[in-house]
């Protein structure tokens, strides 16, 4: 056959070449089925007992992911448990049974339909992708009623690249990432499970190719490409010679990046700019430090909360955050108080449905109204102050009355704590996420109440351009690159060195390659990022030269579109990047 190329999202970066494995799962039961009354008894039972090794299974597999994965990534798959316990989905299928004699089959089929719906008619992306949980836990229960054997992917016996039509949470733990060498499917974005899965696995992926399935064969040459998002069937000998030229680059690279692991980060030089990772989870944080984090630059503690049906207490709070102060011992932490709303919706915590969630009741305006669930955090975090050096950062800040709000707070958490006469870190250093426009607008003003400023991107850049990220029709305005943002970037630094205090970002851009020049020269003091962006993140640093960044970005400031300082920044590391 002839070379084929085609396009998608790419979602995990790196290059792969190897034989498609075709992955389609068992052909689904008859879901039409009716039943005589006499059947229904012996219809529910076959039920509860599908539902029973359902949850059986879903604990084999919690167990296997807690070997390889973080809590939140584990807590997706916990996720289907609490799905099959919901009042609102097995029993109506047991309604369904007694009162319109549907099978197993066509009832299970029918409300797991209109479960995930419902996730599907949400306006928010994040929540959309939990449909693809709920079609989980369906499609598990109609194969333990079928009896069928499915394609186990933990069994494979060499080396592929996967095609699928989707990877279900339970299927990516399975994966073995010594004989999967990529994966391609024809569903999914950026904020799916399976491009999560990917990320957290180091697996090269590409999501969201249409007609993948049907275009490529089973054992048919494949490259994948995650960094441009292609994937390339029945290559011709010229291309597969010049993809084996970029694999050895890469792997020369990936050698390169590995000695810089360990080291402290620092420009060509000598000056100092901290790495740091973003983690969610203590097996995040011993993951991090292996991969050479100088300290955490955002710990989102809003993973303690998730898969939980209440909210935890502060003995729990405590207990998880004194763990990872132990284990980052004098490296900082930067833990965020509780961030839900906007994509992170727990729905024991009563926030509700809203028109425009990322616009309305999240992070810090919950905290500030819900005072006992933020209270109780605060304490928790003071009291593992004790045990490391963790410092306390406030997001969604929008003015300098949520900012003296949130430390009235927590001056109220440290007397209760005194009257307990419970130790912790008198000094201990309270800062604010700078993601919101008004916020770096009024940095000038902020900076006389903050110990520190981090920057986060990935929200400043959706408020500053008005665009949704996942919305794939304006996801192409979505740059961080925008002289918009770069402008107010260069304003926050400019208030965070007038007042004298440090500045970082936690944001997505922070771990991007191109953009530490740019970051560099703006003068801010830390990057934090994913844990697996660590090595590239200080080999890059370690190629610059703070003089000339400091030049760079002051033309990068003046420049009139996102493409110019993208051209800029490339010139720059072109020149300044070859050494070694």
């Amino acid at each position: 056959m002839s070379e084929r190329v085609y396009q998608g999202i790419g979602v995990s970066d790196g290059i792969r070449m190897g034989k498609a494995f075709i992955y389609r799962r068992a052909p689904e039961p008859d879901t039409n089925r009716m039943i005589k009354q006499e059947q229904a008894e012996q219809e529910i039972s076959r039920l509860d007992r599908a539902v029973e090794h359902a949850v059986l299974e879903i604990d084999e597999l919690v167990a296997r992911a807690s070997k390889t994965l973080g809590d939140d990534k584990v807590a997706v798959i916990k996720g289907q448990k609490t799905f099959l316990s919901d009042p609102a989905y097995c029993p109506q299928m047991k309604k369904l049974i007694q009162e319109k004699l549907f099978s197993s089959e066509k009832a299970v089929r029918e409300v797991t339909d209109r479960y995930a719906g419902v996730f599907e008619g949400m306006e928010n992306s994040y929540m959309r992708e939990r449909a693809a949980d709920v079609r989980d836990a369906g499609n598990r229960l109609l194969q333990h009623l079928s009896g069928a054997d499915c394609v186990d992917l933990s069994k494979l016996d060499h080396p592929v690249i996967l095609v699928a039509d989707d990877l279900a949470p339970s299927d990516t733990v399975r994966l073995d990432r010594n004989l999967i060498r990529a994966f391609v499917t024809r569903r999914g974005g950026k904020t799916s499970h399976t491009s999560i899965f990917a990320r957290s696995l180091d697996i090269p992926a590409v999501v969201g190719v249409q007609d993948i399935m049907d275009g490529v064969t089973d054992g048919e040459e494949l490259i994948l490409d995650g960094n441009k998002g292609i994937c390339i069937a029945s290559p011709n000998p010229e291309t597969v010679k010049d993809y084996h030229a970029k694999m050895e680059q890469e792997r020369r690279m990936e050698e390169v990046f590995r000695r810089y692991a360990a080291q402290d980060a620092h420009t060509h030089d000598g000056k100092r700019v901290i790495a740091a990772a973003n983690i969610g989870s203590l097996s995040d944080a011993e993951d991090s430090l292996k991969k050479g984090a100088e300290g955490v630059g955002l710990f989102r503690t809003e993973q303690v909360y998730l898969s939980r049906k209440t909210a935890p207490d502060e003995e729990t709070q405590y207990q998880v955050y004194r763990k990872i102060a132990e284990c980052f011992g004098s490296k900082e932490v930067i833990v965020r108080t509780l961030d839900v709303g906007g994509d992170k919706e727990i729905s024991y915590l009563g926030i509700g449905k809203e028109t425009n969630p990322f616009l309305g009741y999240r992070a810090i305006r919950y905290c500030l109204d819900r005072k006992e669930i933020f209270l109780t955090q605060l304490r928790a975090i003071l009291r593992a102050s004790a045990f490391g050096k963790l410092s306390v950062m406030f997001p969604m800040i929008s003015g300098i009355q949520e900012l003296e709000a949130a430390k009235a707070m927590m001056e109220e958490a440290k007397e209760q704590l005194r009257r307990r006469q419970q130790p912790f870190d008198e000094s201990i250093r309270t800062g604010i996420m700078i993601e919101i426009p008004s916020a770096a607008l009024m940095a000038d003003v902020l900076a006389q109440e903050a110990d520190f400023f981090s920057i986060g991107t990935n929200d400043l850049t959706q408020y500053t351009l008005a665009v949704d990220r996942g919305n794939e029709k304006v996801s192409y305005l979505y740059n961080y690159f925008d002289p918009a943002v770069v402008r107010l970037i260069h304003r926050v630094s400019d208030a965070a060195h007038q007042a004298g205090i440090p500045l970082g970002m936690c944001g997505a851009m922070a771990g991007d390659p191109l953009a530490i020049p740019l970051l560099v020269g703006l003068g801010l003091s830390e990057l934090s990022m994913p844990a697996g962006s660590l090595a590239q993140a200080k080999y890059t640093v370690s190629m610059l030269e703070s003089k000339s960044c400091g030049e760079l970005a002051a033309k990068a400031v003046n420049c009139r579109s996102a493409g110019a300082i993208r051209d800029l920044l490339q010139e720059y590391l072109q020149k300044h990047g070859e050494q070694d």
